[in-house]
């Protein structure tokens, strides 16, 4: 057997204590989106100081917009989040017991229904604010990252959304036991693609290089919605890749559909996360078209 990677001692709570009765914890799931949010407004504010990136040197958004929009976001992430992993990936499960839709901190947010609630927060507080969405809408693009980076590492420390089995050296023998059953010999541990981890440098840190690269040497701030079609094709186009490399959800996976595709084609299929993420690119590339013609 070629050598496995152990999976690290990461322990997926963070503290835990008891008050009176009460037990409490503080998973790092819950701590990967503090972290993501707080660095995202500290992002924004960055971004909104540097006048010159923007059209006649003014930003979209002052200090207290982006506090007050922060909120919003946050709200939108959570809801659209669970909503969207409910509707997407585990409805009859939540059909029998509604209330796990409130357990964030066991894992189990969707991207596409997250990013959808955001959206929508951003667009009904720029309607009751009356700014401008497309500019706005870079601004938050444009610190989109910190929340996918972060929320990565956290499915990584919590040893969930572990990759495809493989036998590259730097396959990790993830601790559950779903995770180790390979169709293996009992007792023999389960190599697996660390696609956590190869999301976080796709959706996390080249995403965010890219859109920096272009909102501080190119000046695409300058013409608003450019950055948000970025993200759309940059994250469309991570998430593509590394589907083929991540295992399936359980519940799309049997004994004839192994891979997990909920869409089948001639020698080959796609996976819930490419499904949704494929329209993505298309409709970044649109935006950005509509962006520079509105701009011409």
């Amino acid at each position: 057997m070629l050598a496995i990677l152990p999976f690290p001692n990461i322990d997926p709570i963070l503290v835990s204590f008891q008050i009176m009765d009460l037990s409490f914890a503080v998973h790092w799931y819950a701590i990967s989106y503090i972290i993501g949010f707080l660095s995202a407004w500290a992002w924004m504010r960055f971004e909104i100081n540097r006048l010159s990136l923007w059209v006649d040197q003014t930003p979209p958004l002052t200090k207290k917009h982006i506090e007050d929009a922060l909120t919003w976001m946050i709200i939108g992430t959570i809801l659209g989040g669970r909503l969207g992993y409910v509707l997407f990936y585990q409805f009859d499960t939540f059909l029998i017991d509604p209330l796990r839709i409130l357990r964030v901190w066991e894992g189990g947010m969707s991207f596409h229904g997250g990013f959808i609630g955001v959206m929508l927060s951003a667009i009904f507080y720029c309607r009751k604010n009356n700014l401008n969405p497309w500019s706005v809408g870079d601004l938050i693009a444009s610190s989109s990252c910190f929340g996918l980076f972060f929320g990565r590492i956290a499915n990584f420390a919590n040893a969930e959304l572990w990759g495809r089995p493989t036998d590259a050296p730097w396959a990790i023998a993830f601790p559950t036991q779903a995770a180790q059953n390979c169709g293996q010999v009992l007792g023999e541990l389960c190599g697996r693609h660390p696609s956590q981890l190869y999301e976080a440098t796709l959706e996390g840190l080249i995403l965010f290089a890219v859109m920096a690269f272009l909102i501080f040497k190119k000046h695409w701030f300058k013409v608003p919605g450019q950055i948000i079609g970025v993200f759309f094709i940059g994250y469309g186009l991570a998430r593509v890749i590394v589907e083929g490399f991540r295992q399936a959800d359980a519940q799309f996976i049997s004994l004839e559909n192994p891979m997990g595709y909920i869409i089948h084609l001639d020698n080959f299929g796609l996976t819930m996360g490419q499904t949704l993420s494929i329209p993505m690119i298309f409709i970044g590339f649109t935006i950005i078209y509509i962006a520079r013609s509105r701009a011409a």
